[in-house]
């Protein structure tokens, strides 16, 4: 069983920053995918970012965005650690959810299908005020 467990958020200005970490214990994997989703009331869950590692080294660190978060977030990880980090930039309140860490095992390009990883953290607000 894996526990994915985050920490992090709180109430930014816009313009603010703020840094959300995540940390997934357990069984290791040769390949693994750790991403960040995002759910404001109202809407469904959508994806932030991700970044994956294998083992074989042909896709070791890779990463991936939404339009909305490009040049703004960065997600950055240590994979001896199954460990992940956002960095987020000149927040606006439309950012205003609650984010989600998620963790698994994916194959192709799934990174950002939510019922494409297995495990789940309990979420952190994230609100940004106008």
């Amino acid at each position: 069983q894996v526990k994915v467990v985050e920490s992090g958020g709180g109430l930014v200005q816009t313009g603010g920053s703020l840094r959300l970490s995540c940390a997934a214990s357990g069984r290791t994997f040769s390949s693994f995918t750790m991403g960040w989703f995002r759910q404001a009331p109202g809407k469904e869950r959508e994806f932030v970012t991700a970044i994956s590692w294998s083992n074989s080294r042909t896709s070791y660190g890779r990463t991936y965005y939404a339009d909305s978060v490009k040049g703004r977030f960065t997600i950055s990880g240590d994979n001896a650690k199954n460990t992940v980090y956002l960095q987020m930039n000149s927040l606006k309140p439309e950012d205003t959810a609650v984010y989600y860490c998620a963790a698994g095992v994916l194959g192709g390009n799934y990174y950002a299908t939510s019922g494409a990883y297995s495990y789940w953290g309990q979420g952190t607000q994230v609100t940004v005020s106008s």
